[in-house]
């Protein structure tokens, strides 16, 4: 298909001004000031059936509507950059080589909604990404595309970039706004929900870097021609992050919709080494596994995915080989979450450590049969019990490893040892998969 969010693949440089000026940038902002009023580009976006590429797939037309109109208050816009799900590797990229492209969606947002002032929240390690990005808009500002009255439209917009502090729990829109207010990002309840009360206590929109990259290129070509790629409930272009134990892992901008076998087989150029395709997480680390016979049936959009059993989420597409230790990966999960919990809540704070430490008994041949009940009762009673939905981020892995490897933990616990061990270490466990 036509490169659209990764073109920088065939402009180089597209990340200077004047190339992106060159090849068509900023020109749907003009559209955006001087072509259409604010409920217009809110129904552009609205009609193309955009939907969050943060892992939610909330509609983003839908989003901004939320936001009140004539506000007493300012409104604001916050461009969640902090890219922290495991597997997970466009938002980096996009914000290295395409950053006029996240401001002019920016910028197109804010008209929307009336926002003035608007904020990008990074990773805390994207150091050079938040360099790139302070230039470009440094450029953007320079050129009246940013600051008071834009192009002589009478639009102001002032935009601003704000660094984490390398906390996974950041991603979560409520947590990356007390984040942003100085305060530790603990998730807040819900209602209010950030378009009534977000950011300093005002109307707020959150979205990702990529659902804001796609914003340029529906305003310039169309709700109609955006619906024509992909599925019509699901469309679009949609970055895929392929790691794993294929032979070609990296980035592949795709239609929404396509065949999870052919994004391994085709397009990642197959399993490494010529192994046997043993599992596939599909949307990041925090979703439900796919076995190898699921994972061959499976489109990769919304609904599909989650008709499947799993969730699309980031589409972070983990694969594993035959020789990968199901336990292990598990472990490997199960400390991730718990080292990256707030602390907020109980069932997240207690339950992700008794996970973490169960699989690390079984993993290691200390754990018994009954261990295993225990570890579905454990995530069942974490899903749905917090404030936020960290703890699901374990609990869903937990309850479709268990079940669907079952056969492995027992081996671990018959055994008394991780059967695995005895193979060569480098097919080891998930965590030698994401670093291929």
């Amino acid at each position: 298909m036509e490169r659209i969010l990764t073109r920088w693949l065939d402009i180089p440089d597209l990340r200077k001004l004047d190339v992106y000026v060159a090849n068509g940038g900023y020109k749907a902002l003009r559209k955006a000031l001087f072509e259409m009023k604010t409920e217009e580009i809110i129904n552009e976006v609205k009609n193309s059936n955009l939907r969050g590429r943060g892992g939610a797939a909330f509609p983003t037309g839908v989003k901004w509507s939320f936001i009140p109109k004539d506000s007493k208050k300012p409104v604001y816009l916050c461009c969640n950059a902090d890219e922290s799900e495991p597997g997970t590797f466009a938002n980096r990229y996009e914000l290295e080589f395409d950053p006029h492209g996240i401001i002019e969606g920016i910028a197109i947002a804010c008209r929307a909604v009336s926002a003035h002032i608007a904020y990008t929240y990074l990773r805390g390690e994207f150091t050079v990404q938040k360099r790139i990005l302070d230039a470009a808009i440094a450029e953007a500002y320079a050129n009246n595309y940013l600051g008071k009255n834009i192009l002589g439209s009478g639009f102001d917009l002032e935009v601003f970039t704000h660094r984490g502090a390398g906390a996974y729990i950041c991603g979560e829109e409520t947590g990356l706004l007390e984040s942003l207010e100085g305060k530790r990002a603990y998730p807040r309840n819900r209602p209010p929900f950030p378009a009534i009360q977000g950011a300093f206590g005002c109307p707020t929109v959150v979205n990702n870097v990529e659902t804001l990259s796609n914003v340029p290129h529906i305003i310039n070509r169309g709700a109609d021609w955006y619906k024509s790629i992909g599925p019509e409930k699901s469309p679009g272009p949609k970055i895929f992050c392929l790691s794993g134990h294929v032979n070609k892992p990296g980035l592949y901008e795709l239609p929404m919709g396509f065949p999870l076998k052919d994004l391994i087989y085709d397009v990642g150029g197959g399993i490494l080494d010529g192994k046997a395709l043993k599992g596939v997480i599909p949307g990041g680390s925090s979703f439900p596994i796919f076995t190898a016979e699921e994972a061959v049936k499976v489109n990769m959009d919304f609904e599909s995915v989650r008709a499947a059993g799993s969730l699309m989420g980031t589409a972070g597409v983990m694969v594993m080989h035959e020789d990968t230790c199901m336990v292990d990966a598990l472990k490997t999960i199960a400390h991730f979450y718990h080292h990256e919990s707030c602390g907020q809540c109980t069932p997240c704070r207690e339950g992700c450590g008794w996970i973490e430490k169960l699989v690390t008994e079984i993993e290691a041949g200390r754990g018994k049969i009954e261990d295993l009940k225990v570890l579905i009762d454990a995530a069942s009673n974490m899903e749905g019990n917090t404030i936020c939905v960290l703890a699901d981020s374990l609990s869903m892995p937990v309850k479709s490893f268990v079940p669907k490897y079952r056969d492995e933990f027992e081996a671990h616990i018959k055994l008394a040892r991780c059967p695995f061990k005895d193979r060569d270490s480098k097919a080891g466990g998930l965590s030698a998969a994401a670093g291929h």
